[in-house]
């Protein structure tokens, strides 16, 4: 769903459920992020989220290992470890078992990886298969790192490429190369727990972070930037891309996602150079276990980047957070 239907059909959600009423919900509707955060006590809190989609590739097995990913990351973003998991599966009546096994045996795999536990599920009748997680995890309440909170001045880092949408869309079109395609599937069923780990290490100073997923870099950056009152400033040449993803643009390999979210978030971004299209195509590309986006203070973006050498753990520096209009994304 684009992010103008999604916004008005929560509404209704958005009066029904007085944040007063519910204390110890710390993230919900109210104050929107990657997760819910409810506070059990004074040192625990639980993260829940929940993600589902139909396959974006035609491997059963990394289909699991993507739609498990991606519905973990939305855990990390907020800092917390990842408890237990439960499968959401929809799926035809006409299809073999067996792909749903792979599918499955793909997902559980990469819960076991992040160290927590497939618990349990529901499957329904579908006209097509889907297949996620409803994800638990844990986070200390004062430690929670949020999708608010950047400051003028701190350093924008993102955690994997861009690019996947364009992949998977080339990929469905038969269109693109095997290593392309491997390049895109490998990175998207790439567990951020690493990057997490870093980030809570290197807490208070990493002041905002989030992940990239179906609302593209600009619609997550703007989420953050409106969440923080500031604008966030990105260097375009500085985005890191997956292989193959220039030329798949150009070629007009591109999703309906990335036009919603043109059409939505473009009202938010200023750009100061005319850009060729393949570029603007990345900016608003649908992500599907994409980066972790972080805002780091500036004075300890160097140890941090650091630290992340020493991990062995990708990571760019792709831009600032500046004093400017809220929720303002611009691109140099």
């Amino acid at each position: 769903m684009g992010p103008e239907a999604l916004a008005q059909v929560l509404r209704p959600l958005a009066d029904m459920f007085d944040p007063a009423g519910y204390p110890n919900l710390l993230r919900g509707l109210a104050s929107p992020d990657d997760a819910l955060v409810w506070k059990l006590d004074a040192e625990r809190a639980l993260v829940h989220t929940a993600d589902f989609f139909p396959p974006v590739v035609d491997d059963p097995y990394a289909f699991g290992a993507i739609a498990a990913a991606n519905a973990l990351s939305d855990v990390y973003a907020m800092g917390a470890t990842p408890l237990f998991a439960i499968n959401l599966v929809g799926f035809p009546d006409d299809m073999d078992p067996s792909i749903l096994s792979e599918i499955l045996r793909g997902g559980g795999e990469k819960v076991k990886e992040a160290g927590a536990v497939v618990a349990g599920g529901h499957t329904t009748s579908d006209k097509e298969p889907k297949y996620g997680l409803a994800v638990t995890g844990l986070v200390h309440p004062d430690r929670i790192l949020s999708k608010g909170g950047a400051r003028p001045g701190d350093v924008l880092l993102l955690t994997k490429p861009l690019g996947a949408g364009i992949l998977t869309t080339a990929g469905k079109q038969q269109k693109a190369t095997e290593a392309d395609l491997d390049a895109a599937i490998a990175s998207m069923a790439r567990l951020s727990a690493n990057a997490a780990r870093l980030f809570r290490e290197a807490h208070p100073h990493v002041h905002a972070l989030t992940d990239i997923t179906g609302f593209a870099l600009v619609g997550h950056a703007h989420e953050m930037a409106h969440l923080s009152q500031l604008t966030l400033r990105f260097t375009v040449d500085d985005l890191p891309i997956l292989p193959g993803t220039e030329g798949y643009a150009d070629a007009g390999l591109i999703t309906g996602g990335g036009r919603r979210n043109e059409g939505f978030y473009g009202a938010f971004v200023a750009t100061t150079r005319q850009l060729p299209r393949w570029q603007t195509e990345v900016l608003y590309d649908p992500q599907t276990s994409g980066p972790l986006l972080a805002a780091v203070d500036s004075a300890h973006a160097d140890a941090l980047l650091a630290a992340f050498r020493a991990a062995g753990e990708p990571v760019w520096v792709v831009g600032t957070a500046v004093a400017g209009r809220e929720g303002g994304v611009e691109v140099v």
